[in-house]
């Protein structure tokens, strides 16, 4: 039996040997080192039982909410990295996790007991990993570490629930928030590609209805669409009251942010680890949207890339499905609950909740609050926010305009150097102003040149054609191949008011 693991072990030190891996020692030594780790342990675990009586052994257990899982992280790895090459450019490495996870978790089942259960169970623990946080290359032995963590939080990290021994945390949700803490602590995000993963979903056309369809196969055989539906309804919510109290969106340029809303389809719905009565998964997942609310902004306040929102507050919900339920069974039992009680089998009440989801959700497209733009995918929008003093609105732009200056947007330099030196939205910096006016310059941005001769006084200019294709993307791919005409419309829309006068003279 100790050759199934050895042949895993000897497979992932092969593996180094690929292009993608060996062009970089950094990561071929990570490679080497999680496979020596492995052989190690089998040598110390073969010793150990080599005399003993008992062996150790394999079972088959195919469950499905392992292999369908699996089927829908494969379908949202192969539609987002179509528009965001790096993800295919991963794949190696999320096969050289794979087989560590396998490998892994074998010793370690055996080193506990006798018999591991094969099937493809750490398939959705790698596949829901590696949707949130990858580590880059040269620190990717954090990304074995971190699965390890997982697997090992599986094993336990555990309590007695309706007469079962069973893991408490969702073994991806644990090692993710629990990583996510210490790049917090340690100002350790730069190390992942965590924001670059939560900003690129929107490149793919379409995310949302992709991942709601994706999502409704998942509500379809493990009926948790409770809990899926539950968080993301009362995000809508309240980014409606918020947006309707502060005349701004909360969430910047969406009303649920993409890589939230594929948390709360592919993260928080692990039936393991979420509540069993109907009510109790209403409650988990109201109390999933408000705590990545709170989040949100919690972690903008102190500075914190914020992305790390949908990842921390998981764990603490698994700790409390036990309480859910107790509360909600104590309160089917009494007297007043017995009114709205409904005796429909399982799986017709999941239908009737798919039913309302799909109208809800409906709903929120047909009014433009899932896919397509967004009231805060204009700058014009939060310009004029900005000069009406609305809450957070000078953050944002200023927030904005960075992106798209990173983009090499010579209009967004140039207007992020005049911030600098006017400091009437921000702090007066004229060392940080003469640096973003140089690069404004370098992409042949005039007013930038001028400003860079003489940055007191700045000057400003309208976008350029070249600007206007990254400041309209709303949040998908560059416009590189839109015609003028097109172009200027679009920014029309958006609320440039010298392309309303340009977009007929385009045609």
């Amino acid at each position: 039996m100790f050759l199934v693991p050895l042949a895993l072990t000897l497979v992932l030190a092969l593996m180094s040997l690929l292009p993608r891996v060996s062009d970089n020692p950094i990561l071929t030594r990570s490679f080497w080192g999680a496979a020596a780790v492995l052989l190690v342990w089998q040598v110390l675990l073969f010793l150990r039982v080599r005399g003993a009586s008992e062996g150790r052994s394999f079972s088959t257990v195919l469950r499905p909410q392992h292999y369908l899982q699996a089927v829908m992280h494969v379908s949202v790895f192969t539609y987002w990295g179509f528009y965001w090459r790096p993800v295919y450019e991963f794949f190696w490495l999320l096969v050289a996790q794979l087989v560590f996870a396998y490998a892994f978790d074998m010793l370690l089942a055996w080193t506990r007991r006798e018999n591991y259960a094969l099937g493809f169970g750490p398939f959705p623990i790698i596949f829901s990993t590696n949707l949130f946080l990858w580590f880059r290359d040269d620190w990717f032995y954090l990304q074995f570490l971190m699965l390890a963590v997982g697997f090992l939080g599986k094993e336990f990290v555990r309590w007695q629930r309706d007469g079962k021994r069973v893991h408490i945390f969702n073994p991806s949700a644990f090692s993710l928030g629990l990583f996510s803490l210490v790049l917090i602590a340690t100002n350790t995000t730069g190390l992942t590609w965590g924001q670059e993963i939560a900003s690129t979903l929107t490149l793919a056309p379409y995310i949302y209805s992709v991942l709601f369809l994706i999502g409704l196969i998942v509500m379809y055989f493990f009926s948790i669409t409770l809990v899926a539906a539950s968080a993301a309804i009362m995000l809508f919510a309240l980014s409606g009251v918020y947006g309707a109290v502060t005349g701004v969106p909360y969430f910047v340029d969406s009303e649920i942010p993409s890589a939230v809303f594929l948390g709360l389809h592919l993260l928080i719905t692990d039936p393991s680890t979420s509540p069993r009565t109907p009510v109790g998964k209403s409650i988990f997942g109201g109390l999933y949207g408000l705590g990545v609310f709170g989040l949100y902004a919690l972690l903008g306040a102190l500075g914190v890339p914020t992305f790390y929102d949908k990842l921390l507050c998981v764990p603490l919900l698994n700790l409390s499905v036990q309480r859910i339920d107790r509360l909600v069974r104590a309160f089917e039992r009494s007297p007043r609950a017995s009114r709205w009680r409904f005796e429909w089998a399982a799986q017709r009440l999941n239908l009737a909740h798919m039913a309302v989801w799909i109208v809800f959700f409906a709903a929120m497209t047909a009014t433009g609050r899932t896919d397509g733009r967004h009231t805060g995918d204009s700058l014009p929008f939060w310009q004029q926010a900005c000069a009406e003093e609305r809450r957070n609105a000078c953050e944002r732009l200023i927030q904005l305009e960075s992106t798209y200056c990173g983009d090499n947007s010579g209009w967004a330099c140039n207007e992020l150097g005049s911030h600098y030196v006017e400091g009437r939205i921000t702090e007066t910096d004229l060392e940080l102003a003469t640096a973003y006016f140089s690069r404004a310059c370098e992409v042949r941005f005039q007013a930038g040149c001028v400003n860079v001769l003489n940055p007191e006084s700045p000057s400003r200019a309208l976008p350029r054609v070249i600007d206007l294709r990254l400041l309209l993307r709303e949040g998908g791919q560059n416009l590189l191949e839109m015609s003028e005409s097109d172009l200027y419309a679009r920014a029309c829309g958006h609320g440039w008011t010298f392309a309303c006068a340009e977009a007929p003279r385009s045609l």
